[in-house]
């Protein structure tokens, strides 16, 4: 059985800091894991995980995520992550997200946060009461929501192209798992661009309210997977595709927003056995991070679009390298990122 260090070595990782404040109902991971190009940019998540074992491997798989999602976009900062281990009792926001805050202060800069699943642009408000290290802040132009559905969007349209020739959507069937803050955007996104829409959400209400103003059609959770369609667009948490999903998917494509799609790295290999197009989602979901450029780096509104609108460009170079190469998508766009990481190494 392999130790913890040997996890992080395997898989690249340079810190991971175990927190907790007991008072304040607060049990948390943060995990680094390269700040090759600069300080870690991740957000902090918040939930129910199983087990703590569950919420390590989360963190990791999320950070080291991180990591090729910012080198992609052409962001100068590392990869991180944090989740909060949500307990079954009342959450006093104020206290957690204060003690979170106080945390990554100790870390010197070397991390900085933002919302993800479970969190809002109001919580990293008290995060940023303890320490100035934090990003997406509700008085500073808050929720990425917007820019991340944007981006998958162009992400969509790109794969559209490689796979058919054209990036018009009109016509096509998505379905749609996930209809949350991204996933109703990205709906409404898809919908404006002329394609058919069915919708999933765990929530039945989220899913009902997309349908009645989109005029989409709803379709069970477990089933959204499978359901006949052009594109699969996962929106929801991570590790949907898996040996059954992939077995049983009828899209030619699969793009979405949802970080980790796949299981493990075999069930891209699966996909492309199949004949699936997957774009893989650290350049897919990228728009949110982009829009933290604003504010990291002082972009106009305007690059923030540019770079957003150029998330097609990237994904079409990482399927044109992975046909080239006869590799999963998913290996083309960590071999690319890691030309960048590597370029950055040899020029320091």
């Amino acid at each position: 059985m392999k130790s913890v260090f040997d996890t992080l070595a395997a898989m690249g990782h340079e810190q991971v800091v175990f927190c907790a404040d007991e008072p304040a109902g607060y049990r948390a991971i943060i995990a680094i894991h390269s700040t090759a190009l600069g300080p870690a940019l991740g957000g902090t998540r918040l939930l129910a995980y199983a087990s703590d074992e569950e919420a390590l491997v989360d963190a990791l798989r999320l950070s080291r995520g991180m990591t090729y999602k910012n080198a992609l976009a052409g962001m100068d900062v590392g990869g991180g992550k944090a989740v909060i281990l949500r307990g079954a009792g009342p959450l006093d926001r104020e206290r957690l997200f204060r003690a979170h805050g106080r945390f990554i202060e100790r870390l010197g800069g070397r991390f900085v946060t933002g919302e993800d699943v479970g969190t809002t642009p109001a919580d990293m408000e008290l995060i940023r009461r303890e320490t100035r290290h934090v990003k997406g802040l509700a008085s500073e132009g808050g929720d990425p929501s917007p820019w991340t559905a944007r981006g998958v969007l162009r992400a969509i349209q790109a794969a559209a192209r490689h796979r058919w020739g054209s990036d018009d959507l009109a016509g096509r069937t998505v379905a749609l798992q996930g209809c949350g803050s991204v996933g109703g955007r990205l709906a409404a996104e898809l919908h404006r661009a002329g394609a058919r829409l069915l919708v999933a959400d765990v929530a039945p209400d989220r899913a009902r309210h997309v349908a009645a103003e989109l005029g989409a059609t709803v379709v069970p959770p477990d089933a959204i997977a499978s359901a006949q369609a052009d594109i699969f667009a996962p929106c929801a948490l991570g590790g949907v595709l898996d040996d059954r999903a992939v077995r049983e998917l009828r899209a030619e494509i699969v793009a979405g927003a949802a970080n980790n799609q796949l299981l493990d790295p075999r069930h891209g290999e699966a996909l492309a056995a199949r004949g699936v197009l997957y774009v893989p989602d650290v350049v897919a979901n990228a728009g949110g991070v982009l829009s933290g450029g604003a504010d990291l780096f002082g972009w106009p509104r305007a690059e923030v679009e540019r770079r957003v609108h150029a998330i097609y460009d990237t994904v079409l170079r990482v399927l044109e390298m992975a046909a080239a190469d006869g590799a999963p998508p998913a290996l083309a766009a960590e071999r690319l990122a890691e030309q960048r990481l590597r370029g950055r190494a040899a020029a320091s």
